[in-house]
Order: structure tokens, then sequence, then C-alpha cells
């Protein structure tokens, strides 16, 4: 039954990228925007909806162990699983915004978390908390990146697709049904897979925030990697990486900001430690911008990431 769930759940999120993908190709080819702006709104928007569901229901009810969790977890995910993949099917050309723009802000989450997280008194098993204030703040980093992907927009040096196919002209009634259809099987797809795995890893004894670092968080990551990898497979290289850095960006920011608002989270050593790979993780992206083909996530490089995400779950599972 868990695993039919899981399995349906899956169907509806590989159709929902390939719907989102071609409404989102199709948007940008409309209104002559880039690709990768489309990759860090709307497709990161959207992707980033099973965490948002997640981690604001975890919050109310008082789970806020599951959403701090959830959002470093998919994060990791994200950078070393999704990127590592999308990579190793096709090399990934990276725009010189995401490099000196994207990845900064991606840096600067990881550093948020840990500048805001205060102590927790009277919480032995915490070494930080972000409070409401804190989240307030996070939401101010969001409107901030909101302001800064516009304006890439605006730039003369955006990513130039090289795609295998253009980009599907629609009219406006089915380009906007495409991303809505998209957008809403993704979200389904993801809480469905979730749902059944989770029921299916409590049944296995691993705790809560066990739980929110490795089948929630890479069963709330599957749009994006649906998403990614059908962006990666028809050349549309600038969703593929815009979605990745703009869903990260959307956690932190947005998902961990109105989380933090609701109820003050704390934060374990373990949620830490998270955190400090994720900003390695994303410290290693800004690297390989600079071996190989410059500019570039090249396979052995994808290779490194998805081995790197391994070495480091069996860490975890190992020292739980």
């Amino acid at each position: 039954m868990f695993l039919l769930g899981m399995a349906g759940g899956l169907a509806l999120l590989i159709l929902g990228a390939e719907i989102l993908v071609r409404g989102g190709s199709a948007l940008a080819r409309r209104f002559n925007i880039s690709e990768l702006v489309v990759g860090l709104t709307i497709v990161a928007f959207g992707t980033s909806g099973p965490e948002m569901i997640v981690s604001v229901v975890s919050a109310v009810q008082g789970s806020t162990s599951l959403a701090v969790s959830n959002v470093l977890g998919s994060n990791l995910f994200n950078l070393l699983v999704i990127l590592g993949i999308s990579s190793m099917l096709s090399p990934l050309g990276v725009d010189k915004n995401t490099v000196w723009k994207g990845i900064p802000f991606l840096l600067l989450t990881c550093a948020a978390v840990f500048l805001l997280a205060e102590p927790a008194a009277g919480c032995p098993d915490t070494i930080g908390a972000l409070t409401r204030f804190d989240g307030y703040v996070l939401l101010c980093f969001f409107a901030i990146f909101l302001y800064y992907t516009f304006s890439i927009a605006k730039s003369s040096g955006e990513l130039q697709e090289t795609g295998k196919s253009p980009p599907e002209k629609m009219s406006g009634f089915l380009m906007s049904g495409f991303i809505a259809g998209g957008l809403v099987l993704l979200i389904l797809g993801g809480r469905i897979f979730v749902a059944s795995a989770v029921v299916l890893a409590k049944k296995l004894g691993m705790s809560e925030s066990l739980v929110g670092l490795t089948v929630v968080a890479a069963g709330t990551s599957l749009p994006e990697l649906a998403s990614s990898l059908m962006a990666a497979y028809r050349g549309r290289i600038g969703m593929a990486v815009g979605n990745v850095v703009g869903s990260n960006i959307f956690n932190v920011f947005l998902v961990l900001g109105v989380s933090a608002a609701i109820r003050p989270a704390p934060l374990s050593p373990g949620d830490f430690l998270d955190n400090a790979a994720v900003a390695l993780a994303s410290l290693a992206l800004f690297l390989f911008m600079f071996t190989g083909k410059k500019r570039s996530i090249d396979r052995w490089e994808g290779a490194v990431f998805v081995f790197a995400f391994a070495a480091y779950l069996w860490f975890k599972i190992t020292s739980s």
C-alpha cells in the first residue's frame, strides 16, 4: 500500500514536471525573458510548494524539528543529488549571474541560519533557535532576493539557451494551464509520496529529525528533481540550474522564514551540522565553476556531488 502510494506520487511528479517545464519555456519565449529568471521564480516557487506545506504544517502542529530538518535536508538533496544527477545526464552550463549573484545568495542563506540562531534557554537538546523576529528577517531577505531576480531580466548578460528543441509556442490560456496544472500535479504528487513514505519510515523506527532529513527532504525535493531532470533533458539548462538555486533560496528565506514566524524553531546540533554541509556544498558548487569547463557543472563533478551525498547520508544514519 505504501509502495503503491509512493509510485503514484512519483508518476504525478514526472507528469507535472514535463508540463511545467513546457509551460515555463513558453512563458520565457512569449515575454522575451531568460529561462533562468523563470526557473528562479515560477518553477522554483512551485517546486518549493511541498517544502512549504510540510514545514508550515509542522510549525503549526509544534513539530519544529521536522520543519527545520526538512528545509536543510531538501537544500542538501537539491544541491548534491539533483544538480549531480542532472549534470551527469547533460553537463550544465551556468549563467554568470548565477555564479556571481545566485550562488553567493545560497551562501548567504547558510550564514543567515548560523548568525540568526540565538541561544535557546531551557532547551538542553538545542544549541540555538530561530525566533519570530528572525523569521521576519529571513522574509526581508526573501524580498531582496526577489528584487535581485527581476533585475536579472534587465541585465544584458543573460544565458543564451542552446536547447535540443526550441521552446513551444502556446496561447496565453494554454500556457497558463500548463504552468498551473504542472504546479498542482507536482504538489499533489509530492504530498502523496511524502505521506506514504513518512508512515513507512516511522514503522521502521526512524526518528522525526532523521525522517525530516532523509525521507521527507527527498520526497519534498522530488518536484525539483523531476523538473531539473526534465529541463536538462530538454536542453533548458538555465531553468535546470535556476530551479535548484531558486528553490534553495526560497526554502530558507521564505519557507523557514514563515515557519519561524509562526512558531520559534529550535536548532539541534544535527541541524547545525546539516547547515554546514549545505554551506560546503554551495561553496563546492562555486569552485566547480572554475574547474574543467568554466561556468559549467561537468559529469565528473556531478558524480562527486552524488557520492558526497551518499557518504553524508551514511554518516547521519550510522551516527543517529
